[in-house]
């Protein structure tokens, strides 16, 4: 690879990096083709980027991007895949999948909205990770939640005064 073409490519992933604030590393070094495919078409499904990276570059494309990736640089050693996603937990769940039939990928690192994650014991969190149309449900439904109380308490208050009157007409 000539300069110019890593030039060109650290500018490349810093783009694709400043783009997104959802990024995992994993190794998938070790996969057959059968495999790799399968990985490749379920993270297409689950409308996530993947794309095996040179750890240089991609160290590069870091330092030369505006957001803080931390310790994040230190886990790229090896073969590296970076998986880029607008669902927190996407990935996760991909990877964690995965794993039932295998030992790979392994999960090196995770930046996710600023939050640093190191090492292949985060699988289980990061695929825990609500995502954000699952926590805005949750609030919805706890905003709710009292005021039904409140309309159900008023309906059956009514109900009741309303079989009081009854009972003395």
């Amino acid at each position: 690879m000539t300069r110019e073409e890593k030039s060109i490519a650290i500018e490349d992933l810093t783009a694709q990096l400043a783009g997104t604030n959802i990024i995992y590393v994993s190794d998938i070094s070790g996969l057959n083709a059968e495999t790799t495919s399968n990985l490749r078409r379920a993270c297409f499904k689950a409308g996530i980027k993947l794309e095996v990276v040179k750890n240089t570059l991609l160290a590069k494309a870091m330092e030369a991007s505006d957001n803080d990736y931390g310790d994040l640089p230190s886990v790229l050693t090896g073969n590296s895949a970076i998986f880029i996603s607008d669902v927190a937990n996407a990935p996760g769940k991909i990877i964690k999948d995965f794993r039932k039939k295998s030992d790979k990928p392994v999960l090196k690192g995770a930046y996710i909205n600023s939050e640093i994650y190191i090492g292949d014991d985060q699988l289980e969190a990061l695929a825990t990770i609500k995502s954000k149309e699952e926590l805005i449900g949750e609030i919805i439904g706890l905003l709710q939640s009292p005021a039904q109380r409140v309309i159900s308490a008023l309906q059956n208050q009514f109900a009741n005064s309303e079989e009081v009157a009854e009972t003395e007409a």
